[in-house]
């Protein structure tokens, strides 16, 4: 990342290419994400509760412990990963710090709140549905914000905000 540092961020075309297959990347993470989401269940809490709990009309089982620990093993590793990338590419765009400060913040509550909604489903309380469907849509929204900031960035070679504001209050 230290091109990302320096006005290379503009005048390197590899990294640029870089850039921008990785952006490629995210965008398909993004809506296969949403895909596997409304594939599993809905914006309704009967239907997080039914995929958590099991349902007997669309034999669905419930999820199991170890079933969810495994994906969670995975899940907190890669999404703490995504979410640290894209949150770092976002600190080179020239936006606000206050902005950027709120979407980083906004970034991992609402991945560690989806991750943590499903188990609080299944072992708390059926009511945490409304958790996972917030938490959902709470970082679907930061994740495409991010993916087309750092896009616009890229694309219309706006200066590295790195450094900018630096002496600034937060």
């Amino acid at each position: 990342m230290r091109f990302t540092v320096t006005p290379d961020w503009r005048d390197n075309r590899l990294l640029k290419l870089v850039l921008a297959w990785f952006l490629v990347y995210v965008a398909l993470f993004w809506v296969t994400n949403a895909l596997l989401y409304f594939g599993k269940m809905g914006l309704t809490p009967a239907s997080v509760v039914a995929y958590y709990h099991g349902d007997e009309s669309q034999f669905l089982q419930p999820r199991s412990y170890q079933g969810m620990l495994e994906i969670a093993h995975f899940h907190l590793f890669a999404m703490g990963i995504l979410v640290l990338t894209m949150t770092h590419l976002l600190l080179f765009v020239p936006i606000a710090k206050a902005a950027k400060a709120w979407i980083v913040s906004l970034s991992f509550a609402a991945a560690l709140g989806d991750e943590a909604a499903g188990w609080l489903v299944r072992f708390v309380a059926p009511a945490f549905a409304y958790l996972k469907i917030a938490a959902f849509l709470t970082l679907q929204t930061p994740l495409a914000a991010m993916l087309v900031a750092v896009a616009w960035a890229l694309v219309t070679a706006q200066p590295n905000a790195y450094r900018d504001g630096e002496d600034e209050e937060s």
